[in-house]
């Protein structure tokens, strides 16, 4: 971990839910909520709780040192929407195939 630099993970204390375009993509009491130094907190959330029906795997893949490689999937109007990390580092290992969004509804 670079100095200073930090990232938890834990379980959410609330429940989420993921709207795009009026359908709901999402919906868990059982989101991780992943705090990374100078980013906005990220709500993971596992698949069962996703519409995988409605999304397309993506060519994209991004690397972070902190969190690893990650892939991302698409809507028709809304290209790399989701991503997640199949391989994650050890210290975010709980994010693990969790699904996350950009805009997220934490209620």
């Amino acid at each position: 971990m670079t100095p200073g630099h930090r990232i938890t993970v834990e379980p959410s204390d609330r429940p989420v839910r993921v709207v795009h375009g009026g359908q709901v993509l999402a919906e868990s009491d059982r989101a991780l909520v992943l705090r990374e130094t100078g980013c906005p907190a990220r709500y993971y959330i596992p698949p069962q709780d996703v519409r995988l029906d409605l999304l397309t795997p993506s060519a994209t893949h991004t690397y972070c040192p902190f969190k690893g490689t990650a892939s991302y999937w698409s809507l028709p109007d809304a290209a790399d929407l989701v991503w997640a990390y199949p391989e994650p580092e050890p210290d975010v290992a709980a994010i693990r195939d969790h699904l996350c969004f950009y805009e997220v509804e934490v209620r």
